[in-house]
């Protein structure tokens, strides 16, 4: 069993920035890809930014130039700098990885509980 546990989220100001981390814990072998969602109110969860093992990275039209993803594949954690935060970015960030747990072969998807975001106009 692998669990996320996301971490930073907050209130600030149009402009502000915050670094959101997604930590994995357990029986984990390897991590392939992580990703960082995230669902505003009223709205269908998104993609907001996803890395490979590699550290190949894609991210969303609305966060490119913005936002910011990386991983430290030693500390089995993700994490994403959001800088010029706008209200659009409010919403609860959920931490997303693809792990393969130690003895088994294939993969399996995890979700964090979430952090939540909170931008002000």
């Amino acid at each position: 069993q692998v669990q996320l546990a996301e971490s930073g989220g907050g209130l600030v100001q149009t402009g502000g920035s915050l670094r959101l981390s997604c930590a994995a814990s357990g029986s984990i072998g390897s991590i392939n890809s992580m990703a960082w969602y995230r669902q505003a109110p009223g709205k269908q969860r998104e993609l907001v930014a996803g890395i490979t093992t590699g550290g190949n990275r894609d991210y969303a039209d609305s966060v490119v130039g913005r936002f910011t993803i990386s991983r430290d594949n030693a500390k089995n954690t993700m994490y994403l700098q959001m800088n010029s935060l706008k209200p659009d970015d409010t919403g609860v960030y959920y931490c997303n990885a693809d792990v393969r747990e130690r003895l088994r072969i294939s993969t399996t998807n995890y979700w964090g509980q979430g952090t939540q975001v909170t931008v002000s106009s």
